[in-house]
């Protein structure tokens, strides 16, 4: 039976799913905006606020999970302007080392709450 990964730290799940689900050493992480884990709201700001927030909750799910962003495998960017893209890529040297994870960068038409950003990924921790 999997193992449900939860963590007061990042946002709680406005919906249906769980922020992250383990299976054996394998860590399914659901979906991150930039929501303020303290107050449930959308971090104000620019896009770089954004990404450093949702890059901030995905942090702290890893590291509930028992791992941290370095144990990344695969990583999924959503953007709703992919002209953020390179303000992206700033934030992910100042959070990762390499060997970088496998990624994915998907413009998409509207995400959650009006995010700008929304980032998920696949851990493996030991």
């Amino acid at each position: 039976m999997p193992d449900v990964i939860h963590t007061d730290a990042a946002p709680a799940a406005i919906g249906t799913y769980s922020q992250a689900i383990r299976a054996g050493n394998t860590v399914y992480l659901s979906g991150q905006i930039p929501l303020d884990p303290a107050s449930g709201e959308m971090v104000s700001g620019d896009i770089d606020a954004e990404i450093a927030r949702a890059f901030a909750n995905l942090k702290a799910v890893c590291e509930a999970a028992g791992g941290s962003l370095a144990h990344l495998v695969k990583l999924n960017v959503y953007l709703t302007d992919l002209g953020h893209f390179p303000q992206v890529n700033a934030a992910m040297v100042g959070l990762f080392g390499e060997p970088y994870p496998a990624r994915a960068a998907i413009g998409v038409a509207q995400l959650p709450r009006g995010a700008r950003v929304e980032v998920d990924g696949v851990l493996v921790v030991d």
